[in-house]
């Protein structure tokens, strides 16, 4: 592990509080594809920093697909009308599960979450390096 599961669980929570609140100010300011688009990506980078949250130890490409694979299977699940269902009955099942199906939110979500991915591995790469070069571990046990 390079860096402390407490340390990525706390960096991970305060990711998806700035993504929920820049997806919520984005909701109440834009209009149109950059509200639908942006909404979408941000929910994508929501999930990514939710499975860091709960598996701190999961690697960057693991977690990102992870993430991009639960994205994708509630988005087709939209495709049953069960989240439609939910969604009126619940303003938080309508954050998490949406409404209808689109298929444009399946090319957004990992527009979304790439960007995380790479830059978890980049920290990852260079916590590696410096602990390599002195000739320390990464953290304290």
């Amino acid at each position: 592990m390079i860096f402390p599961a407490r340390y990525v669980r706390l960096v991970a929570f305060g990711a998806a509080v700035v993504f929920l609140a820049a997806a919520l100010l984005l909701r109440a300011l834009a209009d149109g594809a950059l509200e639908q688009h942006s909404g979408t990506l941000l929910y994508g980078s929501m999930v990514h920093a939710g499975v860091l949250f709960l598996w701190p130890r999961t690697a960057p490409v693991t977690a990102g697909a992870v993430a991009v694979g639960f994205c994708w299977l509630v988005e087709i699940a939209q495709l049953t009308g069960v989240p439609a269902e939910l969604s009126a009955r619940s303003l938080l099942a309508r954050l998490v599960l949406g409404v209808q199906f689109d298929p444009t939110d399946l090319a957004w979500y990992p527009v979304g979450i790439v960007p995380l991915v790479a830059l978890h591995r980049l920290l990852c790469a260079r916590a590696q390096a410096r602990s390599r070069a002195t000739g320390a571990p990464p953290h304290p046990a």
